[in-house]
């Protein structure tokens, strides 16, 4: 019986594989070395009371993020902090330190935040190739979901995902799809190969029950990359959709479509403009919307379109503006049509998140 097991086990090595042991020891010694990079994002942000309350409220926000560089820098997932008034990071020790949003890319759900200060014995983690990872490869994830943290979950990539964007600075967008499991919390998180490197960066997942049932996704490090750190940063602060046919004719557009204002984050570029979030909370064709807002019509003398092709162009068209030269954005506000002039300066980036079009105010 003895010289049997002594087979297997010796079948099983040569064909690659090893003792489960091995395999969680190794996982073990990983976790160990990069759980104090992963730290838990806590943001606060003011928003139109639900139906059947009234005014104002400001609700607390969790998410995760990674710090990935000495001086300070921490990616998460942009939706958890694209109209937040406020930022703060703690660390697995405890330690909690302000932040700012530096660039956000909605699209890709990736975003950039910057430390005020940086606190001693902070350990950065290492961005991964992650164009080297296969679908099957093994992978976990660290973060706080429902703010359990650092909780790790493990699973394999289960595809790699491009979604149909047409904004030209998203031709090279990708997720991966994993069955690592996610929660609420977890967005903005990690997603480590085998060696401790990130190879992504927590987002979504689709559910029917409204918990995690085995199909998540997170941006690629690649695409995180590219966008927040390769490129001038953009963080415009606001949050809307693109309204159109029966929808942009309820609001008397005077052109098809346009893009509605829903949320701005206080001392955000969107707000120093004089952008108006919205303020009234209505459902329309079983969605649901805040009025009230200005509704971007064009930028730079391009209108918004009823496709988004019009976004490519706004973004080329900012993108060759140099310190000193100017924005002209034209918004529908309580039926009228007004202009915000705004002058790119050294410090305001000229890359544009999807449907974001909103730089610096100028001073007064």
């Amino acid at each position: 019986m003895r010289s049997v097991l002594i087979n297997v086990f010796l079948f099983i090595v040569l064909l690659g594989g090893e003792p489960a042991g091995l395999n969680a020891e190794q996982l073990r010694d990983t976790f160990q070395k990069v759980k104090r990079s992963v730290v838990v994002i806590r943001t606060t942000e003011k928003t139109v009371a639900p139906y059947p309350l009234q005014g104002i409220l400001s609700l607390p926000g969790l998410a995760s993020g990674v710090l990935i560089s000495d001086d300070g820098k921490v990616l998460t997932a942009a939706h958890a902090v694209q109209v937040v008034d406020r930022v703060a990071v703690e660390f697995a020790d405890g330690q909690r330190v302000t932040a700012r949003v530096v660039s956000t890319a909605v699209y890709a759900d990736v975003a950039l935040l910057q430390l005020d200060s940086v606190p001693l014995g902070l350990t950065a983690a290492r961005l991964g190739d992650s164009d080297k990872i296969e679908v099957g490869d093994e992978v976990f994830v660290v973060g706080a979901p429902y703010g359990l943290s650092p909780t790790l979950t493990v699973g394999h990539v289960s595809g790699r995902v491009s979604p149909k964007i047409s904004l030209a600075s998203a031709s090279a967008s990708e997720f991966f799809q994993t069955d690592a499991a996610i929660n609420g919390g977890n967005s903005g998180g990690p997603m480590f190969n085998m060696q401790g490197e990130v190879i992504g960066i927590v987002g979504s997942i689709l559910s029917r029950s409204g918990g995690f049932e085995g199909i998540g996704f997170a941006a690629t490090a690649k695409m995180a990359r590219l966008l927040l750190l390769e490129r001038k940063p953009f963080w415009s602060g606001m949050e809307g959709i693109l309204v159109q046919n029966d929808i942009a004719g309820v609001l008397n557009l005077p052109q098809p479509a346009g893009f509605l204002v829903q949320r701005v984050a206080e001392g955000s570029p969107a707000s120093r403009l004089g952008i108006k979030a919205g303020a009234l909370r209505v459902s329309i064709q079983g969605r649901e919307l805040l009025l009230g807002g200005d509704i971007i019509l064009s930028v730079n003398g391009i209108g918004i379109l009823e496709d988004n092709t019009s976004l490519d162009m706004i973004c080329e068209s900012i993108s060759k503006l140099k310190p000193g030269e100017r924005i002209v954005t034209k918004v529908l506000r309580a039926g009228q049509v007004i202009e915000l002039s705004t002058m790119i300066t050294p410090q305001v980036i000229t890359a544009v998140p999807r449907a974001n079009p909103i730089l610096e105010r100028d001073s007064e």
